[in-house]
Parts: C-alpha cells; sequence; structure tokens
C-alpha cells in the first residue's frame, strides 16, 4: 500500500484531475478556491512537493494553527528559558525548540553560555535521560497535540513506576478542537475547507471535528501525509465545495477511526486535565491545554519548581511588543507576554495571511536569524516557504518534504517518496 501511496505516476494522474475539478469550481466561484491545512507536515509537505505552485492560481493553500512549536506563546518560552538558567537542572527538548527567540535569550544562546539544553527525540529520551544522570534534574519541554500527549502520559506514569525524583514535564500540550472552534468563532477567517490532521485525529477520532461542519457549515477532510493522501484529501474536498456538501469526510480510514485511539485517550486523561491555555496568536484558548493532574505533581515543573518563573519578559535585547495576557491554568500564573516588533506568526496561524505578506519575511526573519517561531520550527509556514516555496514548480516523487532532524517530535511522519 505505502509503494501504491507513494507512486508518482499516481500523484501525477491525480494532480491532473485536482486542477480539472479546482478549475471547474474556481470558475464557478470566480476566484480560487481557499483551503486551509491545519498540520505542520502537511505544510511542508505541500510546499516541499511543488502543490502551492501547481495549484497556483486554482487553490490557494493557507496554514492554520497545526505547528506546535509555532503556537507556544512567548510567556512559555520565556517560562522555558527560566528553566535553563536553574542550577542542576537540565532542559530536555525537542529541537526546533531551541532556536525559538525569546525576547532577550533562546534555549540555544543558553546552552552556549553553559546551560544543559539537552536535544531529545521523545518523552521516553528525556525520561532515560533522568535515569542515567540522578543528580541532574531533568525537565522535559512537552511541546506538542494529541500526538505527542500520551506518550508524555506514558513517562509519566513510567517514572512514577520506577520512583525517579528527578525527572518532570513542563506540559504545554495543546489539544486541536478546541483551537479550530476559537479560529472558527473568531469569524474573520475566509476559507472554503480544511485539510484535518491524521495523526491527530488518529488520536481524537474524526467524528471530534465534526462540528466544523455542523456548526460552521464549512467542509473537512482527514488526510495522510504521503502526497497521493493529500491529492486525495484536496479532491474529495473540492468535490464537496462543488455539491455545497458541508460534512466533515475521513480520508484516512486505514488509521483513523470515527472515535480515535480510546487507548492514548485514556492515557491522557489518566495523567492530565483539561484548562484554558494560550497560543501564540489566538490568546487564551478555553479547555485547550492539558495539564498534569495533582496525584502527578512531583512530575509537573511548574510545581516542582515554583517560584523559578521568568524574572522579565521586558528590557534590552530582541525588540517586541505587547499582545495579551497569558492566563494558562496549570502555569505560572498571570502575566504579560511579548512578541517580536513586527512579527505577525500570530496572523499567520490563523490564516490571515501567508508568509510572504509579512514585511519581515526573508529579510530580518530567516532561517538563520529568525524573528518568529514560524521561521524556526521545521513545520512552520515560514520555513516551508522559505526553503520550498518558488518559481519552480515540481512534480510529487522528487522531494523530501520534511527533513528537519529532531524537530517538534509531534508524531508527524516524513513525506518521502
Amino acid at each position: 500500500m505505502l509503494k501504491r501511496l507513494n507512486d508518482p505516476q499516481l500523484g501525477r494522474e491525480m494532480i491532473r484531475k485536482v486542477r480539472e475539478r479546482a478549475a471547474r469550481l474556481t470558475e464557478r466561484l470566480g476566484r480560487a478556491v481557499t483551503l486551509m491545512e491545519v498540520c505542520g507536515t502537511h505544510t511542508m509537505a505541500v510546499s516541499g512537493t511543488g502543490l502551492r505552485g501547481l495549484l497556483s492560481g486554482l487553490v490557494e493553500l493557507r496554514s492554520g494553527p497545526g505547528c506546535p512549536v509555532c503556537v507556544t506563546p512567548a510567556r512559555d518560552i520565556e517560562q522555558i528559558i527560566a528553566f535553563a538558567r536553574l542550577s542542576g537542572v537540565t532542559v530536555a527538548t525537542f529541537g526546533d525548540m531551541v532556536r525559538v527567540p525569546g525576547a532577550q535569550s533562546s534555549l540555544e544562546r543558553e546552552r552556549a553560555g553553559g546551560a544543559r539544553v539537552q536535544i531529545v527525540y521523545s518523552p521516553a529520551d528525556a525520561l532515560q535521560l533522568a535515569r542515567d544522570n540522578p543528580r541532574w534534574e531533568v525537565i522535559f519541554i512537552g511541546v506538542g497535540f494529541e500526538t505527542t500527549a500520551p506518550l508524555a502520559a506514558v513517562s509519566i506514569k513510567q517514572a512514577a513506576e520506577l520512583g525517579l525524583t528527578n525527572f518532570s514535564i513542563y506540559s504545554v500540550h495543546k489539544l486541536v478542537p478546541p483551537v479550530m472552534g476559537a479560529l472558527l468563532g473568531a469569524g474573520d477567517l475566509k476559507v472554503d475547507g480544511f485539510i484535518l490532521p491524521g495523526h491527530v485525529c488518529a488520536v481524537t477520532g474524526s467524528r471530534a471535528f465534526a462540528f466544523i461542519g455542523e456548526e460552521y457549515g464549512i467542509p473537512a477532510v482527514v488526510a495522510g501525509f504521503t502526497p497521493v493522501d493529500i491529492l486525495d484529501a484536496l479532491y474529495v474536498l473540492l468535490d464537496l465545495i462543488q455539491a455545497g456538501d458541508h460534512r466533515v469526510v475521513n480520508g484516512y480510514r486505514w488509521v483513523v477511526r470515527d472515535d480515535g485511539n480510546l487507548k492514548a485517550q485514556r492515557a491522557i486523561t489518566d495523567c492530565f486535565y483539561t484548562g484554558d491555555a494560550a497560543w501564540r496568536g489566538f490568546g487564551v484558548v478555553e479547555g485547550s491545554g492539558l495539564f498534569i493532574r495533582d496525584q502527578y505533581a512531583q512530575y509537573d515543573a511548574t510545581q516542582k519548581f515554583a517560584g523559578a518563573g521568568p524574572a522579565s519578559v521586558a528590557g534590552p535585547g530582541l525588540a517586541t511588543e505587547r499582545v495579551g495576557k497569558s492566563t494558562t491554568t496549570g502555569g505560572f500564573g498571570t502575566g504579560d507576554f511579548l512578541e517580536p516588533r513586527g512579527c505577525r506568526c500570530g496572523e499567520l496561524l490563523r490564516g490571515l495571511i501567508t508568509p510572504p505578506d509579512c514585511a519581515l519575511f526573508g529579510g530580518k526573519c530567516t532561517p538563520a536569524s529568525p524573528a518568529g517561531p514560524c521561521m524556526v520550527s521545521s513545520e512552520g509556514a515560514c520555513a516551508a516557504y522559505y526553503r520550498y516555496v518558488t518559481n519552480q514548480p515540481r512534480l510529487p516523487g522528487v522531494v523530501n518534504a520534511n527533513s528537519g532532524a529532531a524537530g517538534s517530535g509531534a508524531g508527524c511522519r516524513k513525506v518521502e517518496l
């Protein structure tokens, strides 16, 4: 099956059919069809395979809040940096987080200054790091969505079973359905349909997103991650739009069930409770965060290191501007959070702009010198545009769309032909 899903000839034939269908729909609408991919891996895939260019003028693909590193707000970035400054603490994190700039520093800068920052590929790696180094306090930065939260939950349980006392997690895990509700409820997003993240839906189930069609009248398709998967989702989505059908269709049935992975859901609820969480670009979204339950408080970095919050998020360094209040239920309480001045990552994550619309893109903000997380993360839309979007459309079968080693670790699959 995988060979078929990666068949370049099949991909070319499907592109032809998608373009035909998109052309008919574009003619009817009098404009290009606008779709949003709600997954950083899809963002990389549609850019890396050249789909954006091949569908140019027919389908505009916008990125949404699907990159876990990108949606982590500035307040949490400052907190993570503050952890790295604690004596005797090792911060274990996915690679993308290391270079995300804070107001004055980053984990990369802290590491250069002597802080212990260890890149890991999973919570299990962080747990092993704690076992191997009993004199270190290891804090795992729990960034991710429903895909990584079960693994973090398992690591908490294993730590408890092992009686580890030097391991904890700073949970900034987030839930996708609530932010989709916030995105649609804001009323300023203009899209004709959504491509939903197959890996998140594998845990939540496709039914968790049914409200998109039922309450907002917008169709959506759950998609896998090979080019053929994505093209199939586009074809079905264009068909739904043409027919005025607002259903949420599961196009990834060999992986995603209607009710999702119940075992993974139980692992999450055993260790985490849901609360309000801040998202970059969105502010606080009700019921969108996962926080460690009291019975596992000894593994909750916010409780274990209470009082170790960032001393200040203002001051010299990267120019910033105040954008809102952070009031996360399970974090270090309320506080202002700042964004790099001129950075439009927040608008990008809400699908209001594309990367080239930001004045910093490609100038003051590049992968070598990022102003915001969307240029840092291997799943970030700005990084995808900067790396892949050129004037040279390509056919599927010629590119690895996600080669970011030790990236966000959000459980995403590499798209590789």
